[in-house]
């Protein structure tokens, strides 16, 4: 099949506005737009001025209408609980109409914020699609996320109510959320006045009379309750969903309706190649970017079942669970991070599970979130037989800038390389005084403003903040914070954040190179490179490592194999000089490797253990293996 990916790229790059309008004719307005975009708005434009939207009603009450009510809209598989349910797009609706049923009796109506801190179970997607049918704001925080942390969400969002529950599952241990809920509320400047609690059976709680409710029995009394959808501005905001900021202040990205839904649509058929009626599962949390693009709004707004997964790509039971629930539920297409298939291959190395199942209607295996390295992605290739597409994008764009567009026909896979820039994003690569970079050489990855339908026009209640942080460091263009570089044929190659490149000795290197070199080694399962201070150099480079399992050879043999191949394929200036092996690496709940924190254990600097952080203990294991405590 021939690619027609070139062709759309240049058509969108010759007439944006009339690209991005034929792609809103796939959403349905109540009001049409007044134009397509509007340089005078916002920041830097807005998206669809003048149009009213509703995107509760394209991801369910379209789809109704026009006889589809009875396919599978949402399937919760839960290996923690033993638990499956299927909720069919009439099912959804009923739940969502209750709910929102309940939060306009409590006062919530367009505009008002609803913070969600829940786990991965089927009333965390119905309350943000209720957020959504009423015009509501919702920001979603991870289930489980210390007080504090929620605290300063709460007082940055301002929220009237928050929907959680009474606990999360972890695996081997049952997590508390109310008292943490509780806490953070105490420590909250601005309180919200009523809480809807979740009472999970695992473990309940007491709810404070006068402000808790229980959530079974708020949307029972309310099944039936018929809600339509209120329509809003396509520029008015559907959520805010808060990064870790550099200032320790979290940042409130804000998405609107009309672009994000537009740009979402598009991308499930021409980026992932997936139909209306099939099965997408996006392997993530709803606390996360990809959680809110793909496990909730892009599979429902293209017409889809999607796949809610509560579990572990390893010990929830085994390395086979990620095939199980595919076969299981006829899933056509995978999105997870590069490091749950760094898990399951060092749990499964021979692929072994794979082949005790049937994964006939599965087509492609999508990789995102962090770099995927050559290894990893060639040893899915091996074991799965199926293409292996990794792609690249940020919180920020709500969608992936860069990817292999199989909707559009695969181009030819480079390895390392997260594709090419998909339409609405020109990306180029600067140097530090913004001066284009020649292909090949690394650099500042950057995006040409505008940025397309579905990115963030702005920061919540911070047009100054946003800025500051993404605007004036390159004047015109929306810095990635990524370094990179571009080869000739347009292929774009994420090495690294801006802040992992080392200067050693005054050579400017990649950590992500040295990363992709050290993976390739037998032993290792998965690995980092930091840059550690050193007194003469500047920065050395220093390799954690990860055995794979049955791995016996002695790690000084291992460390001088590394460092011979470092030398050979970066060469000496790289200066790769010592190897630590640790049991695990330490990772946010998302799976990305903590190395700005790993950097400043290593160089004994002050360090706050991140809130995203999915096991603590690591980091005293970095500690020890250091020789820092």
């Amino acid at each position: 099949m021939t690619s027609r990916y070139h062709e759309t790229y240049r058509r969108w790059k010759e007439d944006p506005e009339a690209f991005w309008a034929e792609a809103a004719a796939e959403i349905d307005w109540f009001k049409p737009f007044d134009r397509v975009f509007d340089p005078r708005q916002g920041v830097y434009g807005r998206w669809f001025p003048g149009g009213l939207c509703n995107t509760c009603y394209n991801a369910l009450d379209r789809h109704i209408e026009r006889g589809r009510g009875g396919q599978l809209a949402l399937i919760h598989d839960s290996p923690l609980t033993g638990r499956k349910q299927s909720f069919t797009y009439a099912e959804v609706k009923a739940e969502v109409e209750a709910l929102a049923a309940v939060l306009q009796k409590e006062g919530i109506g367009k505009g008002d914020r609803v913070i969600i801190y829940m786990p991965m179970v089927p009333e965390a997607v119905f309350s943000m699609l209720a957020c959504a049918r009423i015009g509501a704001v919702h920001s979603v925080v991870f289930g489980g996320f210390a007080a504090p942390e929620l605290a300063a969400r709460i007082n940055d969002a301002r929220p009237k109510l928050v929907i959680s529950a009474s606990c999360g599952i972890e695996p081997g241990r049952i997590l508390a959320y109310k008292p943490l809920l509780d806490r953070a509320i105490e420590l909250a400047e601005t309180k919200p006045t009523r809480c809807i609690i979740l009472q999970r059976e695992q473990q309940v709680c007491e709810l404070i009379p006068g402000r808790d409710l229980d959530y079974a029995e708020a949307v029972s009394a309310a099944r039936g309750t018929k809600i339509p959808c209120v329509p809003v501005a396509a520029t008015d905001p559907l959520y805010v969903l808060y990064t870790s900021g550099t200032t320790g202040r979290p940042k409130g990205i804000v998405r609107d309706n009309g672009g994000h839904m537009v740009m979402l649509k598009w991308s499930m058929q021409n980026e992932f190649g997936v139909k209306p009626g099939e099965v997408f599962w996006a392997a993530s949390d709803v606390g996360w970017v990809v959680g809110h693009s793909y496990i909730v709004y892009g599979p429902l707004l293209h017409g889809c079942t999607t796949i809610l997964f509560e579990g572990k790509p390893v010990g929830t039971p085994d390395a086979g669970v990620y095939w199980r629930v595919i076969a299981e539920h006829g899933v056509v297409a995978l999105f997870t991070a590069p490091t749950a298939f760094r898990a399951i291959r060092t749990a499964d190395p021979d692929g072994a599970f794979i082949r005790r199942h049937d994964l006939s209607r599965f087509r492609t295996l999508f990789l995102a979130g962090e770099r995927a390295d050559p290894e990893t992605v060639k040893w899915a290739e091996r074991h799965l037989e199926k293409p292996v597409i990794d792609h690249w994008w940020q919180t920020e764009t709500g969608a992936p800038i860069s990817q292999n567009p199989v909707g559009l026909g695969m181009l030819p896979v480079k390895y390392g390389s997260p594709g090419v820039a998909m339409p609405g994003f020109d990306v180029q690569v600067l140097d530090d005084y913004g001066k284009p970079a020649p292909p090949g050489t690394l650099g500042n990855v950057v995006i040409k403003l505008p940025l397309p339908p579905g990115s963030l026009p702005t920061l919540w209640n911070a047009d100054e903040r946003f800025r500051e942080a993404y605007l004036t460091a390159f004047p015109g263009y929306y810095k990635t914070a990524d370094a990179g570089y571009i080869d000739e044929d347009g292929y774009i190659f994420i090495m690294s954040r801006t802040d992992d490149i080392i200067n050693v000795a005054g050579h400017r290197l990649s950590t992500g190179a040295m990363e992709e070199v050290v993976a390739e080694h037998p032993d290792v399962a998965e690995c980092a490179v930091i840059g550690i201070a050193d007194a003469v150099k500047g920065q050395v480079p220093c390799g954690f490592v990860v055995l794979r399992a049955g791995s016996s050879r002695d790690i000084a043999e291992i460390e001088s194999e590394l460092i011979g191949m470092v030398r050979e394929r970066i060469g000496p200036v790289a200066a790769f000089k010592r190897v630590v092996a640790v049991k695990r690496l330490p990772k946010t709940r998302s799976g990305k490797i903590l190395r700005a924190t790993m950097q400043k254990i290593a160089d004994g600097e002050a360090w706050t253990l991140p809130a995203t952080i999915d096991d603590p203990a690591i980091l005293d294991e970095i500690s020890a293996a250091l020789g820092r405590r």
